[in-house]
């Protein structure tokens, strides 16, 4: 092999390398490339993410609310209780205390 043999051999093989080069960068890009339906239906996804977000938000709002006003309500109801425990106690003391002095009046 003289020397423009070997010259005109490392080009086919230079050439050849870089069309696999060139073949292989194409099918990367090909597989890789997003169109633009994915695109949107990505932004459609993100829309949709973002309103359901915003509507968890308002329903735990409403829930923190909620809970803060039968929380109330239950305290306002058990102080109710409380006192009107209270007065039945009270009550009750009473009218043994009179059924006492109606016993010792009668004997």
């Amino acid at each position: 092999m003289n020397r423009t043999e070997f010259i005109i051999a490392t080009a086919i093989v230079l050439f050849v390398a870089f069309c696999m080069g060139w073949f292989a960068n194409w099918l990367v890009h090909r597989f890789t490339r997003v169109s633009q339906s994915d695109i949107g239906e990505l932004e459609r996804m993100a829309q949709e993410l973002h309103e359901a977000e915003e509507t968890r938000d308002q329903a735990i709002t409403y829930l923190q609310q909620r809970e803060a006003e039968l929380t109330n309500q239950l305290s306002q109801t058990e102080a109710e209780l409380s006192a009107t425990m209270d007065g039945l106690r009270e009550a009750r003391h009473e009218a043994e205390y009179l059924r006492n002095e109606l016993e010792k009046a009668q004997g």
